[in-house]
């Protein structure tokens, strides 16, 4: 079912036919409150006929209806009941108003009933298709004789205040579905449109074009906000699409370079007869260049397994990871005549990956190895603030350049005058805090050497 198909359902048919059925509800209910309205009126008639001195008046058994004596009777005639006395022995013995066919209903009879009885309400067809409702009460003369008053209404007038009820309230109805019917109309034309230029950037998206956002539509609603999600995944695919490029542009060129050194040596071995010496130190140089090749694969893996698939997230210490980390480097840092110093609180608990981030924090300890100078001091300082803990590793090196402290976490960048290897430590480390949702970064406010921190939230989104 289409989108507009849904929304003149739900929009329009829906509430039009549970505004029918309402109004339907509510015209049963108008006609019983006419109805009971015009019993009381009937009764309290009744109650007036019944205690009237005037309908047993005098000796001489004068009979009358109190509703003849009327100062109004000309203006309520059209809508005020009948009256009718039925004498004990059921014969009909006054009517009022008088009716031309009295002569021909003096056959009609009613015998009363005892007057402790509640009165007897009832509803009648009449031939011409109207109905009436009449109110029957038995009435005791101070003589003591029994009468039955019959007090009669039509319900036309009834009739005709639901049919105008219904009239009115179907015509409102239908003009409502109307209006209803046009603003869904629009609103599925405007959401179609605004859903179709979705459909079509993710169609885009399929077929891998990240060049451009999806088009505005000006909607500030759940539409308009899964267009700005939209317009952010696809900036991100677009930046992953650069990232991927760059990353296989300089592994390319990483490669090329042991490779092109590897066929040259090989060509000047192979271009005159050399002596087994010779050919041992090219084939040594050649050898060289394969372990340089197989340490670049080696980090290329890394990263990537560093950027894909699922970690072991669990709670555990983090200063127990740091601290293995640096026991570890600390034989090296023997060797190069370096001192590692841990400044950690005794236990800090928290949900991430030990493998990984004992990963980024050894090769935070490689690089400061690397450029720390012989008798130079590195200092590594774990602590929380607020909702974050950080892992701080500076050392007494050269430093890095302003200009080159948030590229040196890319693949294959390299401070000049850097010591050999693949520069893919840093870019792993910087993986590694956007996968647990941290940060990483060279601290700008170091004098001397390079400060780097890794920045990990105390409240993982992956607990």
């Amino acid at each position: 079912m289409t989108l507009a198909r849904r929304l003149w359902l739900l929009g329009v048919l829906v509430p039009s036919l549970a505004s029918l059925g309402a109004l339907v509800v509510a015209g049963q209910l108008f006609r019983y409150d006419l109805e009971t309205a015009l019993d009381h009126a009937l009764l309290t008639q009744a109650a007036v006929e019944s205690l009237s001195v005037d309908l047993f008046e005098g000796s001489e058994k004068r009979l009358r209806l109190n509703m003849s004596m009327y100062p109004l009777l000309e203006q309520v005639r059209p809508f005020a009941p009948r009256g009718e006395l039925f004498g004990q022995d059921g014969r009909l013995l006054m009517r009022y108003p008088p009716s031309p066919d009295d002569e021909e209903s003096d056959t009609a009879s009613l015998m009363p009933g005892e007057p402790e009885l509640q009165p007897h309400l009832s509803t009648r067809p009449l031939p011409d298709g109207t109905r009436e409702r009449e109110a029957v009460v038995s009435v005791r003369s101070p003589q003591g004789e029994l009468y039955a008053l019959r007090l009669t209404a039509s319900l036309e007038q009834v009739d005709d205040s639901v049919r105008g009820y219904h009239q009115r309230a179907f015509s409102m109805a239908a003009l409502l579905a109307l209006t209803l019917l046009v603003l869904q109309t629009f609103l599925a034309r405007r959401m179609a449109y605004r859903l179709s230029a979705i459909t079509r950037h993710l169609k885009l998206l399929r077929e891998g074009d990240f060049s451009q956002a999806p088009p505005l539509d000006g909607g500030a609603d759940e539409i308009g906000q899964l267009r700005e999600v939209l317009a952010e995944v696809t900036d991100k695919l677009r930046g992953a699409r650069d990232a991927q490029d760059r990353l296989i542009a300089d592994a390319a060129h990483e490669l090329r370079t042991p490779l092109s050194l590897m066929r040259t040596r090989m060509d000047l071995a192979l271009r005159r007869e050399r002596g087994a010496e010779e050919l041992r130190a090219s084939f040594r140089e050649a050898r060289g260049e394969v372990e340089r090749l197989a340490v670049l694969a080696g980090e290329l893996l890394e990263l990537a397994a560093v950027g894909r698939g699922e970690w072991d997230r669990k709670k555990a210490d983090l200063v127990e990871v740091v601290s293995q980390s640096v026991e570890a480097a600390r034989a090296e840092a023997e060797v190069r005549g370096l001192i590692i110093r841990l400044e950690a609180p005794a236990r800090e608990e928290l949900w991430f990956d030990p493998g990984g981030v004992r990963r980024a924090v050894d090769n935070l300890l490689t690089n400061a190895l690397k450029f720390s100078p012989s008798g130079g001091e590195i200092h590594v300082r774990l602590w929380r603030e607020g909702e974050w803990v950080r892992i701080n590793v500076a050392d007494e090196g050269p430093g890095i350049p302003f200009s080159e402290r948030d590229s040196v976490f890319a693949p294959f960048r390299r401070l000049s005058g850097a010591k050999p290897g693949a520069g893919i430590g840093l870019a792993i480390v910087r993986e590694v805090a956007r996968r647990h949702g941290g940060h990483a970064w060279v601290e700008p406010s170091r004098a001397r050497g390079a400060e780097l921190v890794l920045e990990l939230p105390t409240r993982s989104q992956f607990a």
